[in-house]
């Protein structure tokens, strides 16, 4: 028996030698679509916690009867030239969000042409925007489903040689941990989701956006994904407005609002006066408030949970979503350059 103790706890000793994160590369991902100026806004700060990569989300694309697919919500963000001595930014890596109907709806044919659309749109924007950045690397987002992943997957598979680039895409966490079911998407790697675990409009009692027993449930599997996996935390906090028990929006500015609440139970609060919110949200006297926020402490406890149960390679990126002077405010310098290195300690 003690054999057998000592064998094991030498396993273990190997195994965590050989899955040690040795290198994080510093990255975040910028998911606006309105006008922006990324060197005005956030230039110091992204220069203090040393940012090396930024996913930019270039554009969206949907699908109607009537128009086939199409892009929408296109970014405007732009990066001013630079000297080489005041470069703050190593790469960029144009990202695109498509929704899962342009699986359901497409042929294989429709899906040659978006490929090539994909492509081309992304080399527009690549040369109008970031002409001195590296951009060697695309990475596709989308929500597949098992019924979509063939679709989804000879997509992928074409942008590959038409891009002539590295192609990464998301993998939330069911398919992380189903990839029998869903499939292993035919890419260079994958971006693992550690957020928005649950529909933040069927439980009113979790945190939708980090959960930490979902987070646990969901890599709570002994199987090492065949791929390469980085990893992608939140740092955004929401609030979720609800007018006569039906949900009306969204907030991200919280510190505006706090005063006015008062807290009924756990992550819900009431409002107490009527007041308007950047001249567009009118908030009435009790009105309901779901506030879901994430800490640095929060952070802390997932990273150290994905430690223990995600094998990962020796060099990651760690992208932290996402790059928004409000959210920034919410953490020290030091807070978010402890959520990069934390990986290798």
């Amino acid at each position: 028996m003690k054999k057998i103790f000592l064998f094991l706890v030498v396993l273990n000793l190997v195994w965590s030698c050989e899955n040690k994160v040795e290198k994080v590369d510093h990255a975040f991902y910028y998911w606006k679509s309105d006008g922006y100026s990324f060197l005005q806004s956030e230039n110091d700060a992204v220069k203090k916690v040393g940012l090396e990569k930024l996913y930019v989300k270039y554009f969206e694309v949907d699908h109607s009867a009537e128009m086939g697919n199409f892009p929408v919500s296109k970014t405007n963000i732009s990066v001013y030239p630079y000297s080489d001595s005041d470069k703050i930014l190593s790469e960029v890596v144009p990202t695109v969000y498509i929704k899962n109907i342009v699986f359901k709806k497409s042929s294989e044919k429709d899906l040659d042409k978006l490929a090539d659309d994909v492509n081309f749109l992304i080399n527009k924007y690549s040369l109008e925007k970031f002409d001195s950045v590296k951009t060697s690397e695309i990475q596709i987002d989308c929500d597949w489903t098992a019924s979509t992943k063939d679709k989804y997957f000879y997509f992928l598979k074409k942008l590959k040689p038409i891009s002539q680039k590295e192609i990464s895409c998301t993998l939330r966490l069911y398919p992380y941990k189903y990839p029998d079911k869903m499939g292993v998407p035919p890419v260079d790697k994958v971006m693992l989701m550690c957020y928005n675990l649950i529909n933040p409009l069927e439980n009113d009692n979790k945190n939708s956006i980090l959960d930490i027993n979902e987070l646990k449930s969901y890599l709570n599997t002994d199987k090492k994904y065949p791929l390469h996996l980085d990893v992608a935390l939140p740092l955004y906090s929401w609030m979720q407005v609800y007018q006569n028990n039906q949900f009306t929006g969204v907030l991200y500015n919280s510190n505006e609002v706090k005063p006015l609440l008062k807290q009924i139970k756990p992550l819900w609060f009431e409002v107490q006066k009527d007041t308007v919110i950047n001249y567009e949200t009118y908030l009435r006297k009790g009105d309901k408030i779901k506030c879901e926020e994430i800490t640095a402490s929060k952070i802390d406890e997932a990273i150290k949970l994905i430690k223990t149960k995600v094998k990962l390679d020796k060099e990651i990126n760690v992208a932290l979503f996402h790059l928004d002077e409000n959210q920034f405010k919410n953490y020290t310098n030091e807070e978010i350059k402890h959520f990069y290195s934390d990986f290798t300690q």
